[in-house]
């Protein structure tokens, strides 16, 4: 089976059975041996591909978005996340920890710099350099987009590489705001990850703010 196939025709994204990383390969095979009924492949972004908002993380959680197949579905990071996009009105519906649960994003789409769980959380650079031409292929699709929000360093890095902009350009910093070349924005927040806010690197409220400040930049004028 190709590594490369196309959805509805507009984004390249991974088979099922990608094998452009041997690694990530072996440890999907893995999961697949020992959890017959998870996902277990590529994740699939999720949300429209007309939203003007598109969020990277890092890679699939094991038992998160590699078990339900859908982004920051059924770990803790979505439990911060989801019920937050909810608040400032880029989702709607409920949050129930899996794929099936109702919940739709309104305006924005979320996505992976790495589409296949890594062992221990932690994809190599290789590994990203290897996705990245589904991430470049899913921004320019994406004819409203307006900003990126890179849950981060690996993601910023991701899209930065994405749109051919030198790292050295723009450094990750939490809550930044850049102004590409291309006009687009990047934004930046620490990844919604259990270590982050157990550590209190991120808290609720610090996450809060940076969709607060999204939410409002990207509203119409009309409705401002």
């Amino acid at each position: 089976m190709s590594d490369l196939h196309s959805v509805s025709g507009q984004v390249a994204a991974p088979g099922v059975d990608c094998s452009r990383c041997p690694r990530l390969a072996g440890f999907r095979a893995s999961n697949r041996e020992a959890h017959s009924d998870w996902h277990n492949a590529p994740v699939s972004s999720f949300g429209s591909i007309d939203a003007a908002l598109l969020i990277v993380g890092l890679a699939p959680g094991l038992r998160g978005a590699n078990r339900t197949g859908r982004p920051f579905t059924g770990d803790f990071a979505g439990d911060l996340l989801f019920p937050t996009l909810i608040r400032h009105g880029f989702a709607a519906g409920d949050y129930g920890r899996e794929a099936n649960d109702g919940l739709r994003l309104v305006g924005c789409r979320i996505t992976n710099a790495v589409r296949c769980v890594p062992p221990g959380n932690r994809p190599l650079p290789d590994e990203v350099r290897a996705c990245g031409a589904y991430l470049r292929s899913e921004i320019a699709a994406m004819s409203s987009i307006r900003a990126i929000l890179a849950l981060g360093t690996v993601a910023h890095r991701a899209v930065l590489a994405a749109l051919d902009t030198p790292p050295s350009r723009f450094t990750f910093t939490h809550a930044a705001l850049h102004y590409l070349p291309n006009r687009l924005l990047l934004a930046d927040s620490y990844h919604c990850s259990r270590q982050n806010t157990n550590t209190g690197r991120l808290t609720p409220s610090m996450f809060d703010a940076v969709f607060a400040r999204l939410a409002a930049l990207l509203r119409p004028a009309t409705d401002r």
